[in-house]
């Protein structure tokens, strides 16, 4: 029987970690889709060493009997592009997993059917379900009979409250939920990080909840969410340095513009910027 485990070449996430284990993961799809997939079901781990989003490894793809899905936990902001990442994603698996041989030959090949699932557990507001379609991203709209392409992703909002019939389905969704909600909570308490963690950790343990793998990977779970949360705030850092360095560049044209006679509204018109910064920086309008 195939065993399945995450790629341990690259860095894991906590969510790899645990539901990269045969059971776990089994059990964690038996949840979100509600079926019945027992212990001796065959599975096959199938996630791209590299890392194709650029945050964190928080991904997991495998084939379970005859479907290829791909898994994403997902703790920033919604990402509006996700149909099309997945939509490389999945290329790129298919070329993992496919015989090359096979299509050159002349007989048909048959391949694995794909699901796309995002299970959100960031802080935005965000519903139980979604439903995110690649020909939402197309620059003009399907025509009618002409659908040539099509890619749906579903999100589910795993934080704790969320989705409650499908957390009572997987002790380890329910757990993980819990374990990240009091993170959470102890941080709004006023506690730093490293504390926070590691009291969560200790807390889950004591109330037996993801208990065997907490006390197996400890230390490496709190290794982990410091380093993914970190990475959090520097990707914010980040962001917010980029938007203020383009009103920088963008000051500096305006005052190529001020230079060659054009007045600030002519400026803010031709350069788009917005008229407020633009205003508190040089007066008038």
């Amino acid at each position: 029987m195939t065993e399945a485990k995450t790629n341990r070449k690259y860095k894991d996430s906590v969510f790899t970690l645990l539901f990269g284990e045969k059971n776990n993961l089994i059990e964690l799809y038996n949840a979100i889709r509600n079926t019945n997939y027992g212990s001796d079901t065959d599975i096959r781990i199938t996630t791209l060493e590299d890392v194709l989003f650029m945050e964190r490894i928080n991904d997991i793809s495998f084939v379970i009997e005859g479907k290829l899905v791909v898994l994403i936990e997902h703790q920033s902001t919604v990402n509006p592009n996700m149909p099309l990442k997945m939509l490389i994603y999945m290329g790129r698996n298919y070329e993992k997993i496919i015989d090359k041989d096979g299509l050159y030959s002349t007989k048909k090949m048959f391949i694995p059917k794909p699901e796309f699932i995002v299970l959100y557990n960031g802080v935005d507001e965000c519903p139980d379900r979604q439903v995110m379609k690649l020909s939402e991203m197309f620059s003009e709209p399907l025509e009618q009979g002409i659908e040539s392409l099509e890619l749906i992703v579903t999100v589910y909002n795993i934080n704790k409250g969320r989705n409650e019939e499908m957390a009572t389905r997987s002790e380890n969704l329910r757990g993980y939920e819990f374990f990240i909600y009091l993170i959470r909570e102890y941080l709004k308490a006023g506690m730093d990080r490293d504390s926070a963690i590691s009291r969560a950790v200790g807390d889950c343990i004591r109330q037996n909840v993801l208990k065997d793998f907490l006390e197996k990977h400890g230390s490496e779970v709190h290794n982990m969410v410091f380093g993914e949360w970190n990475w959090d705030d520097a990707k914010r850092v980040w962001q917010r340095e980029a938007r203020e360095d383009g009103i920088e560049e963008g000051m500096q044209n305006v005052f190529s513009l001020l230079e060659q006679g054009i007045s600030i509204a002519e400026a803010k018109a031709k350069l788009g910027l917005n008229p407020k910064c633009v205003a508190e920086r040089f007066g008038g309008s």
